[in-house]
């Protein structure tokens, strides 16, 4: 193979180690020019980087003092020659030097040496795919090291750069460890950064493993080749946007709709669900409008699709129909109570007119409130108050449950205010009891007064309540928890003095995959709920997707006189709708069947129906044109099931039923059908949403029958819904 015409430097502190020999030998052999240089030399300026194209640090040499204090004193030099567009590779233990060379504010927290019993490489994320760094492979994960040899990491693990983006996280034999973030990527100035911290040594390459070893030169040489080049061939596309109109790519798009772009062919991907720009999100949080505006906050891990690292994302809309990208809105402060992520919790505008957030701050085992407060109208970017977290501890007279992740389960907060008193629900749990819902009081928001459990210990509710929230509707209040499995609710009386809620009924929320739901009342007077829609596939599946969960549709709740939940789709939705296709009085005996003129799997079906003794409604959905994936909704009169079992011919997806009882004589059924997402409103008081992922893009059939006996279907309307949320490009 050609010598790249690249000009390398190769610094080391005092003395080269054997790991540096073994690369600089091999760099020696694929670049026109490479010359060891002492970091030292670079400090005092008696090395120019100009003569270089690349500077390569590649250091197995365990980060100490002497390290560091050469890095600070080389920072300056580094920057100038990134100010020229210049290229930096940092490999190995170098990676753990971005903090004093002044390329980032946080490094690596995971650094030392590590020894697999499986062959071990970089797992690619699928938005960079084409990145010229994995130039050559035709898979995301390749092996690069060989089993049973120690070798340097600098990892990012439990946090992110402040400024880099994740490439690729680690691959270990067969087994995806996503959180493993190995490969990052940073823009500084006119020049580009490439530190990958694991997984390309040199003299773990003992037993002679040929396949890795060549893999492992082939990506070493395309990040010299791509950073020694022009600096205007580098990728310019980036996955962690601080603002919608940064980060252009050759596209033309930029910021947040750069990354739809990315993810737009997807058939999977909702057209008017909301799902995030790319990589992971799941709760809503701070849900609120203001000045007229629909702010859902989310959280969102920036660094790829799996649950870490969480920042909040922020979306905003005019109709809840229409949703536009803001810059993240919160991210985790490595000096702060919030370093391993800014949790659930909720805005409100304070007793000044002040939008402020109450959020979970995750660090060293404990999670704690939190405080951030903003002064920008469109709550772009928000102060976290110095004196967090605001409650400093878990009640003294509960044995709040420890676990695993967390020396006490304690999190995510509801806060409302009832006459001078504002009032916080924060969801938790007491050892051998059960999940509970605590009750803590105020007067500013600031200083918080313990009540007491609001409810709690109710037996087959779960072990711990997440996101609790406490809604009232006049002479009924509603409670909802989510313990990890469901959204239970209970409606009744809300004691907030005892504190107390006296139930008089209870429920579930949904009967799907709908999880943490949150809510607030807009200027008309309406509570709109949102839930995070989980995914129903595994890990595999999702890394090579690029993207993990969706918000369910705006929901409005209401309590009726008799203490029942409503729920029904919000009557802006109204505005997506298309070709229509109408039906009435319509009997279809048993064993018929008939096709709807519908594709592209993003509708809105209605329905009332009912069914004889013994007789089952069936609706077919994402029917491939052989009918060998399809998803099936049943209706016995008693029940609606979900039948997912032929729904895809992946087997990294769930396919089991999801079942919902149904009460009365007749089913008035709303459905909404998004590409992956499923879901059902019966009777505007129960609903169950669903994932499917039909492997075939053709496979958007639409089908009813009658199963057992006549099914009367009284109305039928089916409407093809617009996208509201395409991926967008800039006007040129």
């Amino acid at each position: 193979m050609d010598e790249l015409p690249v000009r390398v430097a190769f610094p080391y502190v005092t003395e080269l180690t054997d790991e540096q020999r073994v690369a600089r030998d091999w760099a020696a052999e694929t670049v026109i020019s490479v010359e060891t240089v002492e970091l030292d030399a670079v400090a005092t300026g008696a090395v120019t980087l100009d003569d270089f194209d690349v500077v390569w640090w590649h250091t197995d040499r365990h980060f100490d003092e002497e390290s560091r204090a050469l890095a600070v004193r080389c920072a300056p030099a580094i920057d100038d020659f990134l100010a020229g567009g210049g290229g930096v590779f940092l490999t190995l233990h170098a990676v753990a030097a971005v903090e004093e060379l002044g390329i980032d504010a946080v490094g690596p927290d995971a650094v030392g040496t590590e020894t697999s019993p499986h062959p071990t490489g970089l797992l690619a994320k699928s938005i960079h795919a084409d990145h010229p760094l994995f130039e050559g492979f035709d898979t995301l994960g390749v092996h690069l090291q060989p089993r049973e040899s120690p070798r340097p990491v600098a990892r990012y693990e439990h946090v992110l750069p402040e400024h880099g983006q994740i490439l690729a996280s680690t691959l270990h034999g067969d087994d995806y460890l996503v959180a493993l973030n190995s490969a990052v990527e940073w823009q500084v100035g006119e020049g580009t950064v490439y530190g990958i911290g694991a997984e390309v040594s040199f003299l773990s390459h003992h037993d002679h493993d040929f396949e890795a070893m060549g893999a492992n030169e082939t990506l070493l040489r395309n990040a010299l080749g791509v950073l020694g080049g022009d600096s205007r061939r580098r990728p310019t596309f980036t996955d962690r946007p601080s603002g919608s109109s940064e980060s252009v790519d050759s596209t033309g798009a930029s910021g947040f709709d750069a990354m739809r772009e990315r993810l737009a062919a997807d058939h999977h991907r909702p057209r008017y669900h909301f799902a995030g720009p790319a990589n992971w999100i799941n709760d809503p949080n701070g849900l609120i409008q203001y000045r007229g505006t629909y702010h859902l906050f989310y959280q969102y891990n920036p660094g790829g699709p799996y649950h870490g690292t969480i920042h909040w994302g922020h979306a905003v809309s005019d109709d809840l129909v229409h949703w536009r990208d803001e810059p993240v809105a919160l991210a985790p402060d490595i000096d702060g109570p919030d370093r391993d992520g800014c949790w659930s919790g909720c805005a409100v505008v304070d007793d000044d007119g002040v939008p402020t957030i109450l959020y979970t701050g995750g660090r060293d085992h404990h999670q704690l409130p939190c405080l951030a407060t903003t002064s920008d109208p469109m709550l772009r970017s928000w102060d976290k108050a110095p004196d967090n977290p605001i409650i400093e501890a878990t009640p003294d007279d509960l044995d709040i449950l420890g676990t695993d992740d967390w020396a006490a389960e304690f999190r995510d907060h509801a806060v409302w205010k009832v006459g001078d008193n504002w009032y916080q629900l924060i969801g938790s749990a007491v050892a051998h009891e059960g999940g509970v819902a605590l009750l803590y009081r105020s007067a500013d928001l600031r200083d918080w007064e313990f009540v007491g459990p609001l409810l709690g210990g109710t037996e087959g509710h779960g072990t711990v309540w997440e996101c609790p929230e406490l809604l009232s509707f006049g002479e009924f209040d509603l409670l909802h928890v989510s313990n990890y499995e469901d959204v239970r609710y209970f409606v009744g009386r809300a004691d907030l003095d005892a504190p107390d809620f006296e139930v008089e009924t209870e429920g579930r929320l949904d009967y799907g995959d709908f999880y943490a739901p949150q809510s607030t009342v807009d200027d008309r007077g309406r509570t709109l709920t949102w839930g995070w829609v989980k995914e129903s596939r595994g890990v595999h599946s999702q890394w090579h997707a690029g993207w993990s969960g969706l918000m369910s549709l705006p929901r409005e709740l209401s309590v009726d006189e008799t203490g029942t939940l409503h729920q029904r789709p919000v009557s802006e939705l109204t505005s997506l709708r298309g070709h229509h296709v109408a039906d009435a009085d319509r009997v279809l005996d048993g064993g018929d069947h008939t096709d709807l003129p519908l594709s592209g799997n993003a509708y809105e079906l209605v329905f009332d129906v009912a069914v004889e003794d013994g007789a089952t409604f069936e609706l077919g959905l994402f029917e491939s044109p052989a009918r060998s994936e399809r998803t099936v909704v049943r209706y016995d009169g008693d029940r609606i099931v979900v039948d997912r079992d032929a729904s895809s011919h992946s087997h990294d997806v769930d396919r089991g039923p999801r079942s919902m009882p149904v009460e009365g004589d007749t089913l008035s059924l709303r459905i909404f059908v998004d590409c992956s997402v499923v879901e059902l409103f019966a009777n505007e008081t129960r609903c169950l949403t669903t994932r499917v992922y039909p492997t075939r893009a053709d496979a958007d059939g639409v089908s009813l029958a009658a199963r057992g006996g006549s099914v009367e279907v009284a109305r039928l309307d089916a409407w093809e819904l617009d996208a509201a949320f395409e991926a967008r490009r800039r006007e040129t």
